[in-house]
């Protein structure tokens, strides 16, 4: 049974409408959380909000929003000032326009749901909305309201239903300028890019999420449990970074190397089991017939 609808509204392209629900395609629930905890009585302990001037304890009716000019001067915004400037939401995902998908920079992906016919009402009209956009190749580009907020959406088929996607807007993300621009032109030789994607292709492989594995995740968790269990916790070794430099080409060569070696573990290993198989079928042979000469 699926959870509670986290949004519920229209999806309309041009004269074509249908009721959907939304639902937030990931979670964190599964997530190892910790609390905060009074290490002498073992409870929970109780944030504050504290006047950084002062220390006093500020209670809920001195609360209150601002937004800092300057630093440590700040205007405050009253809650009825902030309604009037949020957006009323119209519960309807707008379909503006299509584009490839190749164009959407992964940049600008933010938070992914599941969209899905509300009611037997809609289902014709979402299940032609959804195989026009199968055919077309495309992704549809939608406006939304959630949390008082208007967000741009990007929506593709998954299956029998829909995935859409909120999109960030342009200032939110960073200039890659400011981060690139630093990076000196290294001088790389033809032989090095060559063996480089030598190593590329020995790792080749499709995506698979079902091999993802957090490994801190399933340390945090093994971690409680020994805790629980009263067993101690051994600390790892600290481990030192190497200070050698090492050549960028033997490096290239070595791990490449170590693929090919790889790769042919297994082989040999099977070849050196027939051998000793072989051998192992031999003597039976080589016994009997020494025992019929003696005989």
């Amino acid at each position: 049974m699926a959870p509670r609808a986290y949004w519920k509204g229209t999806l309309k392209l041009s004269l074509v409408s249908c009721p959907v629900r939304l639902y937030p395609a990931s979670t964190s629930v599964e997530k190892t959380r910790f609390h905060m905890i009074n290490r002498e009585t073992g409870n929970r302990l109780k944030q504050q909000m504290i006047d950084s001037e002062t220390g006093d304890v500020v209670e809920g009716d001195h609360k209150a929003r601002g937004y800092e000019l300057t630093k440590g001067k700040y205007v405050e915004i009253d809650k009825d000032e902030l309604e009037a400037v949020q957006i009323e939401s119209t519960h309807t995902i707008e379909i503006d326009s299509f584009v490839p998908k190749d164009e959407i920079d992964k940049r600008y992906l933010d938070h992914p749901y599941y969209i899905v016919p509300d009611g037997k009402a809609g289902a014709d009209a979402f299940a032609v909305i959804r195989d026009a956009m199968k055919k077309s190749d495309r992704v549809a580009l939608a406006r939304i309201v959630l949390t008082n907020r208007e967000h741009v959406m990007a929506i593709e088929p998954l299956g029998k239903g829909l995935v859409g996607t909120t999109l960030r807007y342009p200032y939110e993300l960073r200039d890659e300028s400011e981060y690139f621009d630093d990076i000196r032109t290294a001088k790389i030789t033809k032989d090095m890019v060559e063996l480089a994607g030598h190593i590329l292709q020995s790792k080749a492989a499709h995506f698979d999420p079902s091999k993802f594995r957090d490994e801190y995740e399933d340390a945090l968790k093994a971690l409680v449990r020994r805790k629980a269990a009263g067993k101690p916790i051994k600390m790892p070794a600290r481990e030192e970074r190497p200070d050698n430099v090492v050549s960028l080409m033997d490096a290239l060569k070595q791990s490449l190397k170590h693929r090919r070696g790889a790769a042919r573990r297994p082989g040999a290993s099977h070849g050196r089991r027939r051998t000793a198989q072989r051998r192992s079928a031999r003597r039976p042979h080589r016994g009997a017939a020494r025992h019929r000469k003696a005989g």
